[in-house]
């Protein structure tokens, strides 16, 4: 077609009168209509076909050789915004639809008059006005000729489909689903697919999964994909009960609820407000149960309106509360078989196929992370006389308590597995590169597993030897960790069991080495095997070194150095931290004293003062001495406590610490976040400085809840004075934030490792030569 030609058919513009063949078009469809007027049926002989016509559902129109409409019935008229049918005479589809979908039927007909083959069971999907659903129609187009055989316009059908369509979806939809379950693919995108599929056959309608817990108290969060993100947070962990809503309710009886008005009905008193912040006016909700009748969840759906479902809907919903029922009950079975085969049946801990399962992904995240793992054999001493003079029964009781103490020592994240008999397995994942509690958590856990046992009318106790590997040092993959915990193990009993033993390794195979006992830490407090390094602290604003932390390390004579971890839970243990803590306390003051007389410019020193040190009345005396002995200005001298330290016995801790303040000193509460962290104490106890925990630190600035806490401790001590140092800092982004929030001052990795008393003086020289 040219140009203007298609120019004339968007223009709109009615032809004055209808040429000579589209008169004949005309002419031949009436007669054609006349035709077969004599086909009839008796009951409706005496109508007119064209009546008949009209009173179709489905389209029948006739097109002259331009496309241009010579006739059409009502059902076509209306669906194009017609009141008449014999308004569409000699319109186009270019006055009528979309131009898009105006060119593709004109390009179409053109080719049916042009070729005279018709177009048969075409799918045409029409948009929806409104934005709303699709309809879908199969249209066909046949060429329409004259006597002589000539193609003089076109007669077209068309019928709508939707409703066929959707089924067709429907199954479909529902065929995924199955096969999804069969694959056990996650539950939460089951349930989410359940969800679009039911929405997907509805109009306005919004859907919801939530799930019963094995309690039977409370939904939770199943699928909600086009629901408020708010709403569906909302209402996760609601628990059920006879006036909660459509789906609390509903889960309480048992029984479908439909609310059809959530600001008018009673159930919904309590939830009213929150249901028309969102726009939620009506909410049917079913239970999802099991073949027995008992409650997993609800299926709800929630609309704009006010209204009823319809029974198409409840059609729906029934189908679609059978699938999420098999769903659920299959990955329930699949949970409970999983549990059995990696759980102990007896005390409920992961067994070795669980531990087989899991335990390289512990060591690949710790390698990733640059974290440390420690493993904990255990065996019970001497348990096999249990069985053998109080019965299995006994056992079994003594086993089951002891389980319970061992998972209780222990944070969530570590883990207790049962290897089998009194044989037991603990996986700890250190919280941090530089964890240094954990030998004292398992002195600790010693102690309560050697704590008798009433069984019956009978007090049973039992001691356990432990031995203990760590990753990366003891081994790189899980047998060698366990084989080298299990050595240790073995070992701890050669040397009269109940003991704690770390694996050894022979200095010749390099590694660390394990912790010594008393004796051997008393004798190196006298042959001064232990010396200090230096941890600088720097002023987040300026990046200038304005202190330093002191930390003890022992050059061990045959198992080279020893970090405080594997010597200072030992040295609390037997009180010989306060030696230990004594020359600590002398070597920084000395120190600080001779960088000063260097010239070097004075930086505050930080000691750490432990439990015993605290509690020793001779604190403040040593603390005097140590200052006088080293001639350093106690200004410059700061003691870092922490908040546990202080809170068993309040009036005295504060007694201590004006004591101390009195000298002149610094006080820090070090450690902040991990023990206590009441407020109270910073406004009881009178200390100068605050020591965010690295654990804090370590999560900025990608934790949300972290970083409002961080902001706001940060926010809190400067309000109270208080300086706050932020320890554990290793990238910019950290950095960034603490600068940010105004954080005084800094210590970590970032900056430097801690180092020796030589180094430090080269790095403060550097500094003061630069200021020059």
């Amino acid at each position: 077609m040219n140009k203007p030609a298609l120019q004339h058919v968007r223009s709109g513009e009615r032809s004055r009168s209808l040429d000579i063949e589209t008169e004949r078009l005309l002419a031949a469809t009436q007669a054609l209509m006349a035709a077969n007027a004599h086909h009839v049926a008796d009951g409706i002989e005496q109508l007119r076909l064209k009546a008949i016509v009209h009173e179709l559902p489905d389209f029948l129109f006739v097109k002259d050789r331009e496309s241009r409409f010579v006739f059409a019935n009502a059902a076509t008229a209306k669906s194009l915004g017609m009141e008449r049918a014999s308004a569409l005479t000699g319109k186009t589809d270019f006055d009528l639809v979309p131009l898009e979908r105006a060119t593709k039927y004109y390009r179409i007909e053109q080719e049916i008059i042009a070729t005279g083959k018709p177009r048969l069971d075409m799918e045409d999907v029409i948009p929806s006005a409104n934005g709303g659903k699709p309809v879908y129609r199969l249209t066909s187009k046949l060429p329409l000729r004259n006597d002589r055989g000539e193609v003089i316009g076109l007669i077209c059908t068309s019928r709508d489909i939707t409703e066929r369509k959707r089924q067709e979806h429907l199954r479909r939809s529902q065929a995924e689903l199955l096969e999804m379950i069969a694959k056990s693919e996650p539950l939460e995108m089951i349930l989410e697919a359940l969800v679009l599929m039911v929405e997907d056959q509805m109009t306005d309608i919004k859907g919801s999964v939530l799930l019963l817990d094995p309690e039977g108290i409370r939904l939770s969060h199943g699928a909600s994909p086009n629901l408020p993100a708010a709403y569906s947070r909302l209402i996760d962990g609601i628990a059920i009960g006879p006036k909660v809503g459509s789906c609390g309710t509903a889960a309480w009886r048992g029984k479908p609820v439909f609310v059809s008005d959530t600001q008018t009905d009673p159930l919904w008193e309590d939830f009213s407000a929150l249901a028309a912040q969102y726009g939620l006016r009506s909410c049917w909700s079913t239970p999802i149960v099991t073949s027995q009748s008992n409650v997993l969840g609800t299926f709800a759906l929630y609309s704009g309106t006010v209204r009823e479902p319809t029974e198409r809907e409840l059609e729906l919903v029934a189908m679609a509360t059978h699938i999420a029922g098999i769903a659920i009950e299959r990955k329930r079975a699949e949970d409970r078989i999983y549990f059995m085969a990696h759980h102990d049946d007896l005390t409920g801990l992961p067994n070795r196929a669980f531990l087989k399962e899991n335990m390289a992904k512990i060591l690949f995240k710790a390698r990733r992370n640059g974290r440390k793992v420690t493993v904990a054999y255990v065996d019970l001493d001497n348990f096999k006389q249990v069985n053998d003079s109080r019965g299995h029964s006994a056992g079994d009781e003594l086993l089951k308590e002891l389980t319970a103490r061992m998972v209780d020592s222990l944070r969530a994240s570590d883990m207790v597995v049962r290897l089998g008999g009194d044989e037991f397995l603990l996986v700890i994942v250190h919280q941090s590169r530089h964890d240094t509690g954990i030998t004292r958590r398992l002195r600790e856990l010693q102690k309560a597993i050697t704590q008798p046992v009433m069984i019956g009318e009978i007090e049973v106790a039992v001691t356990s030897s432990i031995g203990v590997a760590a990753f990366p040092a003891d081994g790189e993959t899980p047998d060698e960790l366990i084989a080298c915990a299990d050595a240790a193990m073995y070992k701890a009993k050669e040397h009269g069991r109940n003991r704690l033993q770390y694996h050894i390794h022979r200095s010749d195979a390099g590694g660390t080495m394990p912790l010594s006992e008393q004796e051997e830490l008393r004798s190196a407090i006298g042959a001064k095997q232990f010396f200090l390094e230096y941890q600088p602290q720097v002023d987040v604003a300026s990046g200038r070194i304005v202190g330093l932390e002191a930390l003890v390390r022992w050059r061990h004579p045959r198992h080279g150095m020893l970090p405080p971890g594997q010597f200072i839970p030992l040295a609390e243990e037997s009180g010989l931290i306060i030696p230990l803590g004594l020359f600590v306390l002398n070597e920084a003051c000395r120190q600080a004293k001779e960088w000063q007389a260097m010239g070097l410019p004075p930086l505050t020193i930080a000691v750490n003062v432990s439990a015993r040190q605290f509690s020793d009345p001779a604190l403040a005396a040593h603390v005097t001495e140590a200052l006088e002995a080293s001639g350093l200005d106690p200004q410059w001298l700061e003691l870092e406590l922490t908040e546990s330290t202080l809170m068993h016995d309040v009036p005295r801790a504060l007694h201590v610490m004006q004591a101390l303040k009195a000298l002149g000193v610094r006080l820090s509460i070090d450690d902040f976040g991990t023990g206590y962290s009441s407020l109270a104490a910073l406004k009881t106890f009178p200390f100068d400085r605050l020591k965010m925990d690295r654990s804090f630190v370590e999560a900025l600035p990608r934790d949300e809840t972290t970083v409002a806490i961080a902001s706001a401790v940060i926010s809190l001590a400067r309000r109270l004075r208080l300086a706050v140092v932020a320890e554990g800092v290793e990238t910019d982004e950290q950095l960034e934030f603490l600068r940010q929030a105004q954080c005084h001052d800094a210590q970590g990795f970032y900056f430097s490792r801690p180092v020796g008393a030589a180094e430090i003086s080269r790095i403060l020289t550097d500094a003061r030569d630069r200021l020059a």
